[in-house]
């Protein structure tokens, strides 16, 4: 790739989260997020419009979690959100395809602009797993997805595979697969809070803990990361 074709992308990139920062901040209040009064209104005005617009909506959450993704955004918030508009069928489904889309352009994408940052980042740490992963790229990394990346940051994990120089039909399956699990816990967490939230006009801590469309996704998600520790330990440690 020529060296302006690559200037030329890193502008558009740059331009692009900016913009979509902009976006994010303009319409969402942070000071109120721990106001549930605001956060019941809200949520019930974003039903109603994606009820009235369900194919158009989905497909614009969709684009925006690909992009939320490419731009090193957190993958848990979305994946909440998701569950919390669709369910946890549906929102499964559109996270784990959009962060697997996202996730690989930004794989790419840091082929081209940082693989010798990350490598030399990196390598020294976490290349001595160089040889199990050239063994069955596509299972370890899954089985690396499946335990929460070793508990790095959503991003970090997106792009480490390039220590090891991953393919990128590799990476797109075991990111797809390997997200399932933790993706559709989340999702049902989130679901369970929108019903919980349609349910109760005022919040209370006893209300949340003996609400099972609460507390049993919490107990799966404890039961991932007891998993996820044994998985690291195995594997990863």
């Amino acid at each position: 790739m020529s060296k302006n074709l690559k200037i030329t992308i890193a502008i558009i990139y740059s331009i692009c989260l900016a913009i979509l920062l902009y976006v994010v901040f303009k319409n969402i209040e942070i000071s109120s997020l721990n106001d549930y009064s605001y956060i019941r209104e809200n949520s019930e005005e974003l039903l109603i419009f994606k009820n009235n617009n369900k194919n158009l909506f989905i497909l614009a959450f969709f684009l925006f979690s690909v992009l939320w993704v490419f731009f090193l955004g957190f993958g848990s918030p979305i994946a909440i959100i998701s569950g919390f508009i669709f369910g946890k069928w549906l929102g499964t489904f559109i996270t784990v395809l959009s962060f697997t889309i996202g996730s690989s352009l930004l794989y790419f994408l840091a082929q081209i602009y940082f693989s010798q940052f990350i490598i030399d980042k990196f390598s020294s740490r976490i290349g001595k797993f160089r040889d199990l992963f050239n063994k069955n790229e596509l299972i370890y990394f899954m089985l690396f997805r499946f335990a929460g990346g070793g508990g790095l940051p959503f991003a970090v994990q997106n792009v480490l595979p390039i220590i090891f120089n991953m393919r990128i039909k590799n990476y797109f399956y075991s990111t797809l697969l390997g997200l399932i699990p933790t993706v559709f816990v989340i999702n049902f967490m989130g679901e369970g809070i929108q019903n919980f939230i349609n349910q109760n006009e005022n919040i209370s801590t006893l209300a949340v803990i003996t609400n099972p469309e609460i507390y049993i996704p919490i107990i799966c998600f404890l039961i991932l990361l007891i998993i996820s520790f044994f998985l690291k330990k195995k594997f990863f440690n």
